[in-house]
């Protein structure tokens, strides 16, 4: 799986397998432990490569996606709920045979982001843009 954080516009762009996809919705539901990704991921839009992601469970809360600066990480926490809910979201996109990319961006009354959280573009495993 190849993570990007770009700085400029605050978003992290994930592009990965059908089978990471699974594999990273699992780990949400979950609710704690960590995937690494690939070290080498580069682009030429100013994106900077994490080295992986960790997910963790906070009671109560929204879901919070955020960037660990110092380790180079993108964090995901939550309590179980809203967790499902954006595991729904990713396994949805690894199913969508369509292709395209997903948004997850915060807005009043979000059925399960924290305002604070950075944005999140989640790439099809099957393509650019719908192929319908």
């Amino acid at each position: 799986m190849k993570i990007l954080f770009y700085p400029a516009s605050g978003e992290v762009d994930i592009s990965g397998t059908a089978g990471e996809y699974h594999a990273l919705a699992a780990l949400i539901v979950a609710g704690s432990g960590g995937h690494a990704a690939e070290p080498d991921a580069t682009d030429d839009f100013g994106g900077t490569a994490l080295s992986g992601l960790q997910v963790s469970t906070a009671a109560h809360r929204m879901v919070l996606i955020s960037i660990d600066d110092a380790r180079g990480v993108l964090q995901i926490s939550g309590a179980s709920a809203p967790l499902a809910l954006l595991a729904s979201n990713v396994e949805a996109m690894a199913a969508d045979q369509g292709g395209g990319h997903l948004h997850i961006d915060y807005f009043p009354d979000h059925p399960y982001l924290a305002p604070t959280s950075v944005s999140l573009i989640v790439n099809s495993p099957h393509g650019g843009m719908p192929t319908r």
